[in-house]
This record gives C-alpha cells, sequence and structure tokens, in this order.
C-alpha cells in the first residue's frame, strides 16, 4: 500500500505519546519501506554521542536530540481549506493522479 504523505504536508498526530498527541508540525522525511514519517518538533529523542573522528571530521561528544520515525497511522494530513485533519481520497483523472481532502474536496497537492 502507497504512502499517500509527502514531504512537506502539514500532518497531525491522532495516537502515540500522550505529550505529541494533538500536536501538528510538518513531514520532513518519508520512510516508505519503515512505513512512517518524520515530523518536525514532534517526538523528539535524546542521544547519548561519543567524540568520533571519521575522514578529518570530528563529531562534538555530548548529548544530542532528534526527530524520530513516527508510525504512518499515527498521523493525519491537515486540510489546508478546511484546517482539519482528513483522510486523503486519491483521484486519477487522464492519467493524472491528485490527492484529495475527503471532507471538503479540496485538492492537497
Amino acid at each position: 500500500m502507497r504512502i499517500k504523505i509527502r514531504k512537506g504536508d502539514k500532518v497531525e498526530i491522532i495516537s502515540g505519546r500522550r505529550d505529541d498527541k494533538g500536536k501538528r508540525g510538518e513531514v520532513i522525511k518519508v520512510l516508505p519501506d519503515e512505513k512512517a514519517v518524520v515530523v518536525a518538533g514532534i517526538n523528539i529523542r535524546k542521544k547519548h554521542q561519543k567524540q568520533v573522528q571519521s575522514q578529518g571530521r570530528t563529531l562534538k561528544p555530548g548529548i544530542i536530540e532528534f526527530e524520530a520515525p513516527i508510525d504512518v497511522s499515527n498521523v493525519m494530513v491537515v486540510c489546508p481549506k478546511c484546517d482539519k485533519p482528513t483522510r486523503v481520497n486519491v483521484q486519477r483523472d487522464a492519467g493524472i493522479s491528485t490527492r484529495v481532502c475527503k471532507n471538503c474536496g479540496e485538492e492537497l497537492d
């Protein structure tokens, strides 16, 4: 099954961690093989990193924060017209497919 969410879409978190549920953000990266998306400012994780030298560059040690992937089933696309989370319908006309909001019928692309 294809993922109907694309990079740059505004999405709302509908389930998952209590502090992230209900928040909105922009999709930074789509991982279709894992059926996951990375959303800006959501699902922040901390990683303890050692100092590493590779190819003449040095990565700084310390605690770094990064956005972890979220499963696609836990997010919904927000329609720009009606400003509500919505399911996405795909309409095909003359070989061209467009994503459409199921609530108001507005084109998402």
